[in-house]
């Protein structure tokens, strides 16, 4: 890793603006209120925070440009997960999502090396993906990622495939108060509908155990193939929500069919 770089993915360090605590409160008022140049500042004035991230990793033989543009998706998770109410620093809540990140990519990076430019290619595509989420407050296409980045999708798709490596579906991505949400949680299942286990188990009986929203949950999930985060949009509760209700619907469930 170079050591003492000024410019790194093309922004010179030396010159990255530092903003003070007023200013930092100032536009993350103008942020929650769906400000995009006051997001853009936000992520700038906060590169420096990335840079002192990076330095941890000073062994590590990655490229420091690498490390940097993967630094900056973990400090754009941070601020647009910050909950400003609960007088924390902004700093003390990024930095831990800055490291997991890095230590994430690092993690996944095998000794297979990708090209420079399929790597910009995949970054512009995960930045882009990023956005549109937040904008939209949904899971963006593949069409519109392309048309984001103006790169067709078959080259996006190529270069995502090309950065990635198998998960786990038991890969923890989420943690609140307790309840764990997994990779498989995030997953539509679109196989497994009533012409399978479904139809197998006497679903309807052990469905008018439910409640009316752990009807409406299991439903979604299971009859129409929906995600939980699509579920808790449709119903409009948090997907840790919706997390728990499903596993108290289904346990329910078992417990009815397994008596």
């Amino acid at each position: 890793m170079a050591q003492g770089k000024v410019e790194i993915c093309g922004v010179n360090t030396a010159k990255l603006p530092l903003l003070k605590a007023a200013e930092k409160q100032a536009l993350f008022s103008r942020i929650e209120e769906g400000d995009k140049a006051a997001r853009e500042q936000y992520i700038e004035g906060n590169l420096r925070l990335v840079l002192s991230v990076i330095k941890r990793f000073s062994s590590s033989s990655e490229n420091v440009d690498d490390l940097f543009q993967i630094g900056c998706i973990g400090l754009i998770k941070a601020i647009d997960n910050f909950d400003s109410t609960l007088n924390v620093k902004f700093s003390t809540y990024a930095v831990p999502m800055i490291i997991g990140e890095i230590r994430r990519y690092l993690r996944d990076n095998n000794s297979i090396r990708v090209s420079r430019s399929l790597k910009d290619t995949a970054y512009k595509a995960i930045y882009a993906r990023e956005t549109l989420t937040k904008k939209n407050l949904k899971e963006p296409t593949l069409e519109e990622i392309s048309a984001e980045v103006g790169i067709s999708k078959e080259d996006i798709v190529y270069a995502m495939d090309a950065i990635q490596n198998p998960m786990s579906l038991y890969e923890p991505i989420y943690t609140d108060g307790g309840d764990t949400l997994y990779v498989m949680d995030q997953i539509s299942d679109k196989k497994n509908r009533e012409d399978t286990w479904v139809e197998h188990l006497s679903l309807s009986e052990a469905m008018k155990r439910l409640g009316e929203r752990e009807h409406e949950i299991i439903s979604l999930r299971f009859f129409e193939g929906k995600t939980q985060m699509e579920v808790a949009d449709m119903i409009g509760i948090s997907q840790a929500q919706v997390s728990r209700l499903e596993k108290n619907a289904l346990r329910t469930m078992r417990a009815y069919l397994t008596a």
